[in-house]
């Protein structure tokens, strides 16, 4: 059995997605961000870093693993299955997977926080991110064009970026142009594993609209961007 502390975000979907792929028995704990439950000290002992997602492995002796891109190798090298076994086929998928973990994650993050929850439009920021997000779509494209998936068989590394690259229009950014990425994309979505795992827990909006329940969800988000996270846990 594994615990899964988690929320209805990216990087929290990723790794509910491996877990229905995998077919492991899991047992979902949702944690409120909104209410700061990452930062509690019951948690921080599972995740010093404060932030979902996280496991416990139970029969690994209660085994705690933190950081998406980790808990992904970790659930793969496990079960021996979305990772080749061979050192180059390994490496493709880690290296897909570093990509995801060191550019769409973090440059879509940023995205979304200018794009959608901070309080004043800064426009030069918005251009930045987004532009460096359609740069990173352009070339999961490319690599799409003449591969099936990103690291041969379907992988770890597609789960990572897919979690991500299905939210593109919350971040400002369309794809109508790259016919690979949506394929892929399109693709991926009609795995009934991922069906399963998107809704594990099931986001609070539909991140394609911006209907009032999404309006509402931006306003809390940004509520947090002004309080200051960051500096907070600081004690600053």
């Amino acid at each position: 059995m594994i615990d899964l502390y988690t929320a209805a975000t990216p990087n929290g979907h990723k790794i509910s997605i491996a877990l229905e792929e995998l077919a492991l028995p899991y047992e979902l704990h949702m944690l409120s961000l909104s209410e700061r439950e990452p930062k509690q000290p019951w948690f921080l002992a599972i995740n010093p870093n404060g932030r979902i997602p996280a496991i416990i492995d139970r029969a690994a002796d209660d085994f705690a693993v933190f950081e998406s891109g980790a808990i992904l190798i970790y659930l793969a090298e496990k079960t021996g299955q979305l990772m080749p076994d061979d050192s180059k086929g390994r490496s493709l998928v880690i290296q897909w997977l570093m990509f995801q973990m060191g550019g769409i994650g973090p440059m879509m993050g940023q995205a979304n926080v200018f794009f959608r929850y901070f309080p004043e439009k800064i426009q030069p920021a918005i251009d930045r991110y987004q532009g460096e997000c359609r740069r990173l779509f352009r070339v999961l494209d490319g690599r799409l064009k003449d591969h099936e998936f990103l690291a041969g068989d379907y992988s770890i590394a597609d789960i990572a970026n897919w979690a991500w690259v299905r939210t593109h229009r919350w971040s400002g950014v369309d794809i109508d142009d790259l016919p690979h990425l949506q394929r892929w994309r399109d693709q991926i979505r009609q795995r009934p594993a991922v069906q399963k795992g998107i809704n594990s827990p099931p986001a609070a909006i539909d991140r394609d609209s911006d209907g009032e329940q999404a309006q509402k969800f931006a306003a809390e988000a940004r509520q947090m961007v002004e309080m200051g996270e960051s500096r907070q846990s600081r004690g600053c």
